[in-house]
C-alpha cells in the first residue's frame, strides 16, 4: 500500500481537477477520500495513502515522476501457452515506486514478457519519467526491442510496434537482458499472481 508524503490539500486539488471523485473522511484523523480509475486514496495529516487494484492511477497523478527511473518486467506462463501472468517494477533513487502483479488469461511465455514490458512502460509513461533503463530476463524480448533479432512472429511483432510507440514518450531509453536473480522482485510478482487463481 504506498504511502505519498506531500501537502494534502494540494494532492486533494490535483485530484480534482484529474476528475477523481473526492468525498469528506470517515473518520475524525481521515482529511478526505478519493476515487480514480481502480484506485482509492485516504489522506491523513501529511500523507496520502493509495490502495486498490492500480494505485498507479493516483500515484501517478500525486508524485512528481520527472527523472530516471529503472522498469523491470516479467511474464510467466504455465504449460507455453497456457495460464500467464505479469510482474513489473518500478525503482527511483527513492526506492520501488511502484510495482504490480496481475494474470492475463492464456499466452506463451513470450507473449506474456512482452505484456509484462507494455504493464511496466505504461507506468512510467503515467509517472512522467524522463529517462527509463528498462531490465528483463528474456533475452529474445530484449534484443527483439532493440532490433537486434526479427520478430517473425506475428503478435510478437505487434507488441513490438506498442512496445516502441510507449518508449517514444521518453527523451532516452536503454533495455538490457538481466540475470533472472537481479529480476527477481517482478519474476516473483508474476507467479504470485499465478498462484492466486
Amino acid at each position: 500500500m504506498p504511502v505519498i508524503e506531500c501537502d494534502v490539500e494540494a494532492a486533494r486539488e490535483t485530484l480534482e481537477a484529474a476528475g477523481a471523485t473526492v468525498s469528506e473522511g470517515n473518520t475524525d484523523h481521515e482529511r478526505w477520500r478519493a476515487e480514480y480509475g481502480d484506485a482509492s486514496a485516504v489522506a491523513y495529516d501529511e500523507k496520502v495513502v493509495v490502495q486498490g487494484a492500480r494505485p498507479a492511477d493516483i500515484e501517478a497523478l500525486l508524485r512528481d515522476g520527472s527523472g530516471r527511473a529503472h522498469c523491470y518486467f516479467d511474464g510467466a506462463s504455465r504449460g507455453n501457452p497456457g495460464p500467464a501472468a505479469v510482474g513489473w517494477v518500478v525503482v527511483t533513487s527513492d526506492g520501488i515506486v511502484a510495482e504490480g502483479g496481475e494474470r492475463i488469461g492464456n499466452a506463451t511465455n513470450n507473449q506474456a514478457e512482452y505484456e509484462a514490458l507494455l504493464r511496466v512502460l505504461e507506468v512510467a509513461v503515467d509517472y512522467g519519467y524522463d529517462e527509463v533503463e528498462i531490465r528483463g530476463d528474456s533475452e529474445l524480448i530484449v534484443k527483439q526491442v532493440r532490433g537486434e533479432y526479427n520478430a517473425n512472429d506475428p503478435t510478437l511483432r505487434e507488441k513490438r510496434v506498442s512496445v516502441h510507440e510507449l518508449l517514444s514518450n521518453f527523451d532516452s531509453w536503454t533495455i538490457s537482458h538481466v540475470p533472472r536473480e537481479i529480476n527477481d522482485r517482478a519474476d516473483e510478482l508474476a507467479n504470485e499472481a499465478l498462484d492466486e487463481a
